[in-house]
């Protein structure tokens, strides 16, 4: 509770008071009783309503969230040229009074749904997009009075501002902004982009009007029942052909492995078949080596030892004749003669 509050409370009390002990003066002196000390306590009574009802209407507290346009009859325009601030003022009782204002942030809700918005029912905003779709927006907008134009806000709007400034404002804004963009758009790559371009307009234009926006926020874009259905229908088509799109691509893919395990068995044997065609070369060409150093190792004395150890494994002992060196001729050795 504040002062101009409480001596307005105690005004009222005196005057209570005032008008009870004056009836009980008509009282007293319908019935010939003695009224004198009741006279002084009316006048005492009258006095300090009087004072406390002066001093309480020249009294204005404004909260810390309030400021006040002082109506005036001594000014020539009617009103002062400077809005109250918070805290507790001085005024002329009963030839000046205060309009209050908040200055605190209100937010201003248009939604389908009839708990939600500011208006009762469905309070979305209707537009049509550049190719001609209607959609159906839900809308807040968070303002405040401008404090530094109150006065002329008062002036334009007095207490209208919410209804014949911001709500207007607002839902032209969303509609024009709509126009703009297509159906399309609006769904994917440009909702940031129509938010945009709706917050800008609307701050620009209750700036106009004295009143500062905080934010805009598009809470929801809904569809005609058309559209949504032909849009359900194209994204189950999308899938449809997502889906054939990724089976033909495991098609690919799974050909494309059997290539490469069919390419990765050809390369293999070709590769073993050139080591084994090298790997008989190189026993070729060591074969050959071997029998060129036998060729050269070779002597008739060896030849005929070789010979001799051929004949029979358990032979120690050889008798030739006279004359004849070994029983059989040895290869190479000249003909027995006869």
């Amino acid at each position: 509770m504040n002062i101009s509050t409480l001596l307005q409370g105690l005004a009222s009390f005196a005057w209570i008071a005032f008008f009870g002990v004056l009836v009980m003066i008509f009282v007293r002196s319908s019935r010939n009783q003695p009224a004198k000390g009741l006279t002084s306590i009316v006048i005492i009574l009258l006095v300090a309503a009087v004072l406390l009802t002066s001093v309480g209407a020249g009294l204005v507290f404004l909260q810390a969230n309030e400021y006040g346009v002082v109506i005036s009859a001594f000014q020539p325009n009617g009103y002062r040229t400077q809005a109250l601030g918070p805290g507790l003022h001085w005024i002329i009782p009963f030839i000046e009074s205060v309009q209050k204002y908040s200055v605190a942030r209100q937010t201003y809700t248009m939604s389908s749904a009839s708990t939600e918005g500011s208006v009762q029912g469905d309070d979305s905003i209707q537009a049509r997009t550049k190719d001609g779709q209607q959609v159906f927006i839900d809308a807040s907008v968070i303002y405040a009075a401008d404090p530094t134009q109150l006065i002329q806000l008062h002036i334009n709007w007095q207490n209208r501002y919410e209804e014949n400034v911001v709500r207007p404002v607002a839902r032209a804004a969303i509609r024009n902004a709509v126009s703009q963009f297509g159906v399309e758009e609006l769904v994917s790559t440009k909702r940031g982009e129509l938010e945009q371009a709706i917050r800008d307009e609307i701050e620009a234009k209750l700036k106009a009007n004295n009143i500062i926006m905080s934010d805009f926020l598009m809470r929801n874009i809904r569809f005609s029942d058309e559209y949504a259905a032909a849009v359900e229908q194209k994204q189950v088509a999308e899938q449809q052909a997502q889906q054939a799109k990724f089976v033909v691509e495991s098609k690919k893919q799974e050909a494309e492995q059997a290539r490469q395990i069919a390419q990765g068995q050809a390369d293999a044997a070709v590769i073993a078949a050139q080591g084994a065609a090298e790997a008989r070369l190189i026993e070729a060409e060591a074969e050959a080596q071997a029998n060129r150093l036998i060729a050269e190792s070779i002597t008739p004395e060896l030849v005929q030892y070789q010979y001799v150890l051929k004949l029979a494994p358990g032979v120690q002992t050889i008798f030739i004749p006279t004359g004849n060196q070994f029983i059989l001729p040895l290869p190479g050795s000249p003909p027995i003669p006869q």
